[in-house]
């Protein structure tokens, strides 16, 4: 199901090589260690309003470069800006700087003509994101107004041995973080456990919106028979953008934050942390557990 070849090329983008000094003990030398890279993305959307073609910038995120056109697709998808992707007409890098187009930092994402963009529904993202700490009750507020999908109520049911091989399952997966160490991956699984899409960044919100944005395109949404499984802590971001995948199920690595768990106890969703070394910890939602 998972295709492990994918993106080779890509994969060598990810990635730069630098000579630093490593230190052990009190010897020291020379040699070439691998960085995960960093850069810029701008996501624009292009729409209409009374008749006429607008542009506009909707966000500016630090990513790892790859998968940049659903990271964008995936992102307009979690804050309610397109209910699905038969709502875009087109999504692709811009070329500004009479640069290789596929090297580009922006992205635009174009909405049909008969789409109307919701703008509003942005100012949620100015106080959710970076997990700052702002009030609890006005964040759930907010996100009830986007309008998540119900969960469903009778599956899945997984087996706790099934949870305890997420963690490893994810680790033998993340090519990229083997060799440099420096990104956040999130994976998709079903019900037995068997990976079925990972993406990888240097942001956690980044490579939920990319793992989602790819469903978005094979129009799998909602995943409702599926489980996410993130490399480090569950904030709200994360709950949320798995909520308006349909996503019934949230496994992390880390610890969840007390707003995840408010969160998803009022969507009935089931939150783990402390994924991993055969052991973890179920916040919301056990009866999906067995």
């Amino acid at each position: 199901m998972y295709d492990e070849t994918r993106g080779s090329e890509t994969t060598k983008k990810r990635m730069i090589s630098l000579s630093v000094q490593k230190v052990k003990g009190i010897s020291s030398s020379h040699d070439q260690d691998l960085l995960a890279v960093e850069e810029p993305l701008e996501i624009r959307l292009g729409y209409y309003s009374q008749g006429k073609r607008k542009n506009k910038t909707i966000s500016i995120t630090m990513r790892t470069p790859g998968d940049d056109l659903e990271l964008a697709a995936g992102f307009l998808f979690t804050e309610g800006i397109i209910k699905s992707y038969d709502q875009v007409k087109n999504v692709r890098h811009r070329d500004l700087n009479n640069s290789n187009i596929q090297e580009s930092n922006v992205v635009q994402l174009g909405l049909r003509q008969d789409i109307k963009a919701d703008l509003n529904r942005l100012e949620r993202h100015f106080y959710t994101t970076s997990s700052c700490g702002v009030c609890g009750k006005t964040s759930i507020e907010a996100l009830q107004l986007i309008g998540c999908p119900a969960l469903t109520k009778d599956r899945p049911i997984i087996n706790s041995a099934t949870i305890h091989r997420l963690h490893d399952a994810l680790k033998e997966a993340q090519t990229v973080f083997s060799q440099t160490g420096g990104l956040h991956a999130a994976a998709l699984f079903n019900s037995e456990g068997e990976l079925v899409c990972l993406r990888e960044d240097v942001g956690r919100h980044n490579a939920v919106d990319k793992l989602i944005g790819a469903q978005l395109v094979e129009k799998e949404l909602p995943l409702h028979d599926r489980l996410l499984m993130v490399s480090g802590r569950a904030s709200f971001e994360l709950v949320q953008k798995a909520l308006m995948a349909g996503l019934p199920i949230l496994a992390a690595v880390g610890a969840p934050s007390s707003l995840a768990v408010d969160l998803a106890l009022n969507n009935d969703m089931t939150l783990l942390g402390f994924v991993r070394e055969n052991r973890f910890n179920i916040y919301s939602g056990e009866w999906r557990i067995k």
